[in-house]
């Protein structure tokens, strides 16, 4: 079974300075990277990272050089929406390599260090079954993950986030220079109650919300080309948008190729011609009319 120690090699008695030697590492990593963006959500299940995955393949269509971080340590999926296999990150003398997908997006995720899909991962501590020691130790294998890759020269880091309205403000420490964060959710009561909570808790550590983006806002029909709204009522997540003061990033609706595509551990989107693809490359639009 993996452990944090086995994924971060971290298990030295100087934890302090070990932390400040990261810290420096971090910044230098991360000053060839021009825009670092959040990728949040208040609650799971909404569809984050497949929003992050084709947000990143639309930016790169562009021949914007796009890299993506998937830092939910315990349910990472970035890995199949791109179809990339489990395979062991090459370790150069300059740091790890991320793993490149579809449209040259380099990818870092837990997945590439963990056995199979079912097994999770777990920390070594005295109290490892400790709230805080968990938390401690997710922040800690974060920073050694973005201080450890060779992320090289990008126009986009993208940071997929886990779910829960307090994560975002948790780590911000291991985000410098953070240019914003985007809110994915879908179009009902539930999901959008929780966003207003991780948006306000956000604002409150001095975030720039860049904007709210509904997935799954409908089914679109293979034949005709109509869309048939999922949850709640159409426009709520544009209303919900508004009463939070949020620029309305566009929707994304639920695309049963792609769907199907990633059962078949396949590449969400591979190509411009796509049916999903404009819906993800509206997003990226109306994100450089906020990050221009």
């Amino acid at each position: 079974m993996r452990t944090y120690n086995d994924v971060t090699g971290h298990g030295g008695s100087d934890v302090l300075g070990q932390v400040v030697a990261q810290r420096e590492k971090l910044g230098a990593r991360l000053a060839s990277v021009k825009r670092l963006l959040a990728v949040m959500s208040g609650k799971g299940g909404v569809g984050k990272s497949s929003v992050t995955a084709g947000l990143a393949a639309a930016l790169a269509a562009r021949g914007e050089s796009v890299a993506l971080l998937d830092a939910d340590l315990n349910g990472p999926s970035l890995p199949r929406m791109l179809g990339l296999p489990r395979t062991t990150p090459r370790v150069l003398e300059d740091g790890i390599m991320p793993v490149e997908g579809p449209f040259g997006i380099a990818v870092m995720s837990t997945a590439f260090f963990l056995g199979h899909e079912s097994e999770p991962m777990r920390y070594d501590g005295p109290v490892a079954d400790a709230f805080t020691w968990r938390a401690t130790a997710e922040a800690t294998t974060l920073r050694e993950l973005l201080a450890n890759t060779a992320w090289g020269a990008r126009d986009w880091l993208l940071v997929d986030m886990p779910p829960g309205s307090e994560r975002l403000p948790n780590l911000l420490g291991l985000l410098p220079d953070l240019a914003g964060a985007v809110v994915v959710t879908l179009g009902s009561a539930v999901s959008l109650g929780v966003v207003a909570r991780s948006v306000t808790a956000a604002r409150e550590r001095g975030v720039r919300m860049l904007g709210l983006v509904e997935n799954m806002a409908g089914a679109r029909c293979g034949s005709c080309g109509d869309v048939t709204p999922l949850f709640g009522k159409r426009g709520a997540a544009r209303e919900a948008a508004e009463s939070m003061g949020l620029p309305f990033l566009g929707e994304i609706p639920f695309e049963r190729d792609l769907a199907a595509r990633l059962e078949a551990e396949q590449p969400m989107i591979l190509s411009r011609d796509e049916p999903g693809f404009a819906a993800y490359d509206a997003l990226a639009t109306a994100l450089l009319r906020e990050l221009p």
